[in-house]
């Protein structure tokens, strides 16, 4: 009886083991100053967590267990321990932190510091300041390719896209793009950099061997007014199949063949869809909706958005945990 026991207790613990490792998606409420927590198979809220002021962008460390928080009107990148959900740590981010990236070799944060026209590098471990560089006005954006080799920053007012070698720390290309741009993306091949421009309504392909635009794209959606056409978040499928860009205002996501750079369709979300972000597989793609509080989940391969789900006010940022 004993053994039949621990068999049934080992069988129903197998069982249960898939809903321990659930995706977790983690999304900043700026107006709120806290974090919604996403079960990502009930697409139900499970958890809210009151962090540092206006947090907009969260990323999480490469092994999954730290989530770096921009706090924004705390003037802080703060470390929460994914584990136990506590702040186990601030880094000197500089002035109103916005966007940031790590580098691929989980040391290196560059931070976006949007009130001092500067980029700050902070090492995650010793916390201690790198470099600040000098780049354009009210910079916002910011990737670091695959191979680690760059960090991008775009800047809102300059118009720029600022090229930074990660290994001197400096400055060394900038390529003008469109009025207003918001976010960069590299592919995951390192070879393109994608590139938004909020006001100019565009989205840039840049290619980052010469560091000069190769492809320009425009977006038309019947019945929205082309004012309120405004990309915001890109994201790209691993394969190279598909961009997605966030439209801002005009509340749909486009999707877009990545090769052809013809736009596909336009998904309907939720209100002033902010950012993206895809769960480990790519099946899903979440979005953020400032105006209307909610997260929109899109079925990839369908194309389709599946539910909305309401969080804060304002969401912003968005981090999924596998």
């Amino acid at each position: 009886m004993t053994l039949r026991r621990t068999l049934i207790s080992l069988a129903c613990s197998l069982l249960l083991t898939p809903a321990a490792f659930a995706e977790v998606a983690y999304v900043s409420n700026e107006k709120d100053d806290t974090l919604s927590l996403i079960d990502l198979d009930s697409l139900e809220v499970i958890e809210t967590i009151a962090v540092g002021q206006r947090p907009r962008g969260i990323t999480l460390s490469k092994d999954g267990t730290r989530l770096y928080i921009c706090a924004s009107d705390s003037d802080t990148v703060q470390v929460m321990d994914v584990a136990s959900h506590k702040i186990i740590a601030s880094l000197p981010s500089g002035e109103d932190p916005e966007q940031f990236a790590l580098h691929p070799n989980n040391k290196l944060l560059y931070i976006a510091n949007e009130d001092d026209a500067l980029v700050t590098v902070v090492d995650v471990d010793s916390h201690e300041v790198l470099a600040q560089i000098d780049v354009g006005v009210e910079p916002e954006g910011m990737a670091v390719s695959p191979d680690g080799k760059w960090a991008v920053n775009t800047s809102e007012t300059t118009n720029m896209l600022h090229w930074i070698d990660t290994e001197t720390h400096q400055l060394v290309d900038n390529t003008l793009v469109d009025q207003r741009p918001r976010h960069v993306e590299f592919s995951d091949d390192g070879s393109t950099l994608w590139a938004s421009a909020e006001i100019g309504g565009t989205v840039s392909v840049v290619d980052v061997a010469t560091r000069q635009i190769s492809k320009k794209l425009t977006f038309q959606i019947r019945g929205v007014h082309p004012d309120k056409v405004q990309p915001v978040g890109v994201k790209l499928t691993s394969d190279g199949r598909y961009a997605f860009v966030a439209l801002g205002p005009a509340n749909h996501v486009a999707v877009v063949d990545a090769k052809t750079y013809e736009v596909l369709d336009y998904l309907l979300v939720g209100r002033r869809v902010w950012h993206l972000e895809f769960n480990a597989d790519e099946s899903k793609l979440l979005t953020t909706n400032g105006v209307s509080g909610d997260v929109s989940i899109i079925d990839v391969a369908a194309l389709k958005v599946v539910k909305s789900v309401k969080v804060g006010r304002y969401p912003w940022g968005l981090a999924v945990k596998s």
